[in-house]
């Protein structure tokens, strides 16, 4: 299950998920109260803050799903679809801030993605692998 790359690219998008609760992806001031600097992150919103836990039990639960390989990249996929979803919902809640800039923290959010691509390009090459095998036999 750990020897295999995308046990461990998944557990990183599980853990850069679970992180995003508490890391900032926009730091501005919001028009009532423009003294005030707030920060946009995942727990900000209850709808945002259900998906990316979603995307975080998502990623976890698909490591351990090593032995069904097609459900671990129909997750894996969905987890990705999930991610993608959740940035373009904070990208969105950013319009609402009346001046401000993205935080370096905003890293954590796109990387997600980048590690779910990752995994299930790993899942592909070993269904491809045990499809070799098969023909072998």
């Amino acid at each position: 299950m750990i020897q295999r790359i995308q046990s461990i690219w998944l557990l990183l998008a599980g853990i850069c998920a679970f992180a995003t609760l508490k890391l900032s992806f926009y730091s501005g001031s919001i028009p009532s109260t423009p003294e005030v600097y707030d920060k946009l992150n995942g727990a900000d919103n209850f709808y945002i803050m259900a998906l990316t836990i979603a995307v975080g039990v998502l990623c976890m639960v698909t490591i351990f799903l090593y032995q069904n390989r097609p459900l671990q990249l129909k997750l894996s996929f969905a987890a990705m679809l999930a991610q993608v979803l959740l940035l373009v919902l904070m990208v969105n809640k950013t319009k609402a801030f009346e001046s401000g800039t993205f935080s370096l923290t905003a890293v954590v959010y796109a990387a997600i993605p980048v590690l779910l691509f990752l995994a299930i390009k790993g899942i592909r090459a070993d269904e491809r692998i045990v499809k070799e095998s098969n023909r072998l036999r």
